[in-house]
């Protein structure tokens, strides 16, 4: 597997692939990878020739600067993981590779509502970050694809809107969520939980299934409500929202009838992590 600092090596090596036929598969991270990652490798090793993993602590998302501190960074761990899954290429560039002097950080994307609920909401400017930092890292490596994690569903639509407005020629496939044994949504934070923590945080995922099984008609508000009065009786938890909501506007819906597509979807802290994740219950 080859290991790229600067853009410029890493543009002859994809001019190499590319002159030789193959398709480019895009993963873009920021490190301490898990399981989760590594499918998006896999799967973009399924469909593409070459794929290609970038990992950057991108600073602009983090609208919290202890959060941003205390975000993991295991890099030789993480090149490990990705030669034995078989990566073609690491991408790890400076923040000056990123974002060059005098050059800003991109476009000021404008997302209407998309980037107003649930993250949007508890976590201020951190799309307009992940808009920008996506849409350089996809100038800079030019894939055919790009896959991402269901796990961040709405970071998920904000890069697809990303996509279509600045009219990026790439295709964006979103991965299904990679889980621990007790249904725990696979992510980096996962490591700063105790093993207490980490063993009652499968209660988020029970409390997913447990409205996907119960939805019906109109009853969506109550299992809200009754959802997020159960994670706020558990000791140690603290839910920011559960929200039932229309997968492509991210608005609430009432009703299963009120949408083709509705997804429910959950931020909650576990101790001093903030945890995430969602269900689709209905496509």
């Amino acid at each position: 597997m080859w290991a790229f600092h600067r853009l410029s090596t890493l543009k002859d090596f994809l001019n190499r692939q590319r002159a030789e036929g193959r398709s480019i598969g895009f993963v873009p991270t920021m490190g301490a990878l898990h399981e989760g990652h590594l499918s998006l490798i896999r799967r973009s090793k399924d469909a593409q020739e070459v794929a290609i993993c970038s990992i950057f602590v991108n600073p602009t998302q983090f609208n919290d600067p202890t959060d941003l501190l205390k975000y993991p960074r295991t890099e030789a761990e993480d090149l490990y993981l990705l030669h034995q899954t078989g990566c073609a290429a690491a991408f790890l560039p400076s923040e000056p590779e990123v974002y060059p002097a005098g050059q800003g950080v991109g476009p000021d994307f404008r997302f209407g509502v998309l980037d107003k609920t649930m993250e949007g909401e508890f976590r201020p400017g951190h799309f307009k970050g992940v808009a920008q930092v996506v849409h350089r890292l996809l100038q800079m490596v030019e894939p055919d694809s790009i896959y991402m994690g269901q796990k961040d569903f709405q970071q998920v639509a904000i890069v697809r809107e990303m996509i279509k407005q600045a009219n990026l020629p790439v295709r964006l496939v979103m991965c299904p969520t990679a889980r621990e044994e007790n249904g725990l949504a696979m992510s980096s934070r996962n490591v700063r939980l105790s093993g207490a923590q980490r063993s009652r945080a499968a209660l988020i995922y029970e409390m997913l299934q447990d409205v996907r099984a119960r939805a019906h008609g109109d009853n969506l508000p109550a299992l809200e409500v009754e959802a997020l009065q159960r994670l706020r009786g558990e000791p140690g938890f603290r839910p920011e929202y559960f929200s039932v909501v229309d997968g492509k506007t991210l608005q609430p819906v009432r009703s299963l009838a009120d949408s083709d597509y509705v997804v429910v979807c959950v931020a909650c802290w576990v101790g001093d992590v903030r945890l995430i994740d969602n269900l689709i219950i209905k496509e």
